[in-house]
């Protein structure tokens, strides 16, 4: 194996690995903190399982997917159709928080009556439901036929690029299943910010006012935070999709297989980024975070407490006997 493969396998596990105890820390504190029940804190778990299936499963896909094993060729493209499926499962949890804060704050009263922790949970059932099929359209016919017409044996070496075509990753990927979305998303946060800047410049009134101005301070914050998780997965994940375009529309000069290499880490390491800017930029989620490693710095006292006041009874017990001995053999 050469070098590049190895520091590229390498920095997948390493992504990998990052992913699922950043992302279990996350799924972990919302659990334990009840602050699950809250909607947008459920669809923040919806799309936390996606990162963390993305690690324990999209990164070893396609690292098994680059070249190194062979198998049938539908065998390859349902692999690669599963590498798809938990991107598109994130862009769709974006998505949905992204409305859930757009009528949290354009109809806050009806928000609060109607929408519930059952509404985020078949939410974010329906965006794993709705990823499936978009995930999966190649392997309903849109692959790559020249691959499989020159199959041998009905075994191919495995590779993305040679089962998906690009036509389905720019048309449809790139374009109707993520920069739309982006671009509907970016559009909902514009207008939350512009809302919420217009209701804080009223003038200041009595405590029902003062009390409107502190919510929507706080979900000024919380849409901030948002907006970054969805700013950090457009730099993220475009530049790949870029690189996809160029390829496609053979523009000049071409991709190098490094510079891809590189796109694909990026894009897989925006999974492993959003548990660090939950803990920094959501105050439940930070404080969920430092009860958790109290827990376990509180445990690990109790631990070698228990380990010491164990050794010390071992020891006095010891002494004891010895004692006995002594006046036994004094008889």
């Amino acid at each position: 194996m050469e070098a590049g493969a190895v520091i590229y396998t390498l920095l997948e596990v390493l992504i990998a690995v990052c992913c699922c105890l950043g992302n279990m820390l996350v799924i972990l504190a919302l659990w334990t903190s009840k602050s699950i029940q809250q909607p947008t804190f459920c669809l923040i778990v919806s799309l936390a399982v996606a990162d963390f299936m993305v690690g324990c499963v999209a990164i070893p896909a396609a690292v098994v997917v680059d070249g190194r094993v062979e198998t049938s060729f539908y065998s390859c493209l349902f692999l690669c159709c599963v590498e798809i499926q938990f991107v598109l499962v994130s862009v769709l949890c974006l998505v949905a928080i992204a409305v859930d804060r757009f009528l949290r704050v354009s109809v806050p009263l009806r928000y609060k009556r109607t929408v519930t922790q059952r509404h985020s949970l078949l939410v974010a059932a329906g965006c794993w439901l709705v990823a499936i099929p978009l995930s999966f359209a190649p392997m309903l016919g849109w692959h790559n036929h020249q691959t499989l017409s020159n199959t041998v044996n009905s075994t191919i070496i495995c590779k993305f690029i040679d089962v998906i075509p690009l036509s389905y990753l720019v048309y449809f990927n790139f374009f109707l299943c993520t920069l739309t979305p982006l671009l509907v998303m970016t559009a909902l946060y514009g207008y939350i910010f512009c809302t919420i800047r217009g209701n804080l410049r009223e003038r200041p009134g009595d405590g029902a006012h003062q009390q409107s101005q502190l919510y929507l301070k706080k979900e000024r914050e919380l849409a901030g935070s948002l907006s970054l998780v969805l700013a950090l997965f457009a730099l993220s994940w475009l530049p790949l999709h870029i690189m996809n375009c160029v390829n496609y529309f053979d523009v000049e000069p071409r991709v190098p297989p490094t510079v891809v290499y590189v796109g694909i880490l990026l894009s897989h390491a925006n999974s492993a980024v959003n548990p660090v800017v939950y803990a920094f930029k959501i105050d439940k989620i930070k404080t969920a975070y430092l009860k958790i490693w109290r827990r376990v710095i509180v445990r690990g006292k109790e631990n070698q407490g228990s380990q010491m006041n164990q050794s010390s009874d071992n020891d006095l017990t010891s002494n004891m006997n010895s004692v006995v001995k002594n006046q036994e053999r004094i008889i």
